[in-house]
């Protein structure tokens, strides 16, 4: 019986199955630590899905060093180590594989018919032997595997579904993993998702959401590159309930904050998720608080476009191009100090798309 209470207090703690989708947790491959994927609860209303601070997860995306391993027919088995503990991953063998420890099917009669030019043979073998080492690792290698969670035989471990060895001579890649996952938990994993209760019992969007929902469709519908906070403080109105407290006849009524304190206040933090968002900056902080749109700021476009031409002509990144943080600290010294990471993102991506610069390789860019 008290088993079948605490089933149910447990059920009542998760978000109801139907609205999972809301999450956007659910839908893409959370880069959490492997401690925090063995400490997950699971669902009491769908095995096999978990829940991390209130999110469900059931896929994951893991980069660690392997500690042990074993080989069967059909599958590799990693233990895979990123720091925080050491989790099972299950990698089965694709085709190409199997087929390259089966020397009957090496088709050498095909091979001794092709003399010259291309040989499907031959390539085929280089293309086995490429996978096979970008598949079969050994202790001590660096794996990054992405795939389902799964609870086997009480054990949890991943299912992958994509797998490959990470050649990373001088750290890069792991650096990179260890500055983007603390991002990733103060940003969305360690924030619940925000929902209430109606009247009735549905679940909603906060307002603070739907605030934001709000302003991003303006900025679609106006084009506007600058704004203050009194130009869309009239559009979160609706957003408020101005109705008055009711009160017993021997009580007095309860001061709270006014309509107008509420719209501030929810506007101040709307404006605060746009700016960590990078949709929206301040070029310059005074008491004229007069915000920028980052994709609809001409001039932060252009002052992008020509560090990237200027300095890309430098015998430095003249071959690989220009780091975005090369370009972010140009940005900061010569356009505005408040400019952040994920604008410069988003900027990035506009030129790129307008053919205005190219990525050479992962966060470098040059001019056309």
């Amino acid at each position: 019986m008290e088993k079948m209470q605490a089933a149910a207090v447990e059920a009542a703690k998760e978000l109801p199955s139907m609205m999972w989708g809301l999450d956007p947790m659910f839908s893409a491959f959370s880069r959490l630590y492997v401690s925090d994927i063995l400490h997950m609860t699971e669902s009491i209303q769908v095995p096999g899905i978990y829940f991390y601070n209130s999110h469900p997860v059931y896929k994951v995306d893991v980069l660690g060093t392997v500690v042990y391993r074993r080989e069967r027919d059909d599958f590799f088995c990693y233990g895979v180590d990123d720091g925080t503990g050491v989790i099972n991953c299950m990698c089965w063998k694709s085709d190409l594989l199997k087929e390259e420890q089966d020397p009957g099917k090496s088709g050498g009669s095909l091979s001794d018919a092709v003399q010259e030019g291309f040989n499907p043979v031959a390539e085929l073998k280089k293309l086995r032997q490429a996978q096979q080492k970008r598949c079969c690792l050994e202790i001590g290698e660096l794996l990054r595997v992405r795939g389902p969670v799964k609870t086997s035989r009480q054990q949890r471990e991943i299912m992958a579904s994509t797998f490959y060895k990470v050649n990373d001579p001088v750290m890069t890649a792991q650096i990179t993993w260890m500055m983007e996952v603390p991002q990733l938990y103060r940003q969305f994993y360690d924030k619940p998702l925000q929902l209430q209760h109606n009247a009735t019992g549905a679940s909603t969007i906060s307002p603070l959401h739907r605030a934001k929902n709000i302003i991003l469709d303006f900025f679609k519908q106006q084009p506007v590159s600058r704004f203050r906070p009194y130009d869309v403080q009239d559009l979160l109105q609706p957003l408020i309930s101005c109705q008055p407290q009711t009160t017993s006849a021997d009580q007095e009524p309860v001061a709270g904050p006014s309509g107008c304190q509420q719209i501030r206040q929810l506007l101040k933090e709307t404006l605060e998720i746009l700016q960590k968002e990078g949709i929206i900056y301040r070029k310059v902080k005074s008491q004229d608080e007069l915000y920028h749109v980052t994709a609809q700021d001409k001039d932060l476009l252009i002052a992008v476009k020509d560090i990237i031409r200027e300095d890309s002509r430098r015998e430095k990144y003249a071959e690989k191009g220009c780091h975005i943080l090369h370009i972010l600290s140009a940005v900061r010294q010569r356009y505005s100090l408040n400019v952040n990471k994920v604008a410069l993102e988003l900027v990035l991506k506009s030129l790129e798309s307008n053919s205005d610069i190219v990525s050479t390789s992962e966060n470098h860019y040059t001019a056309f």
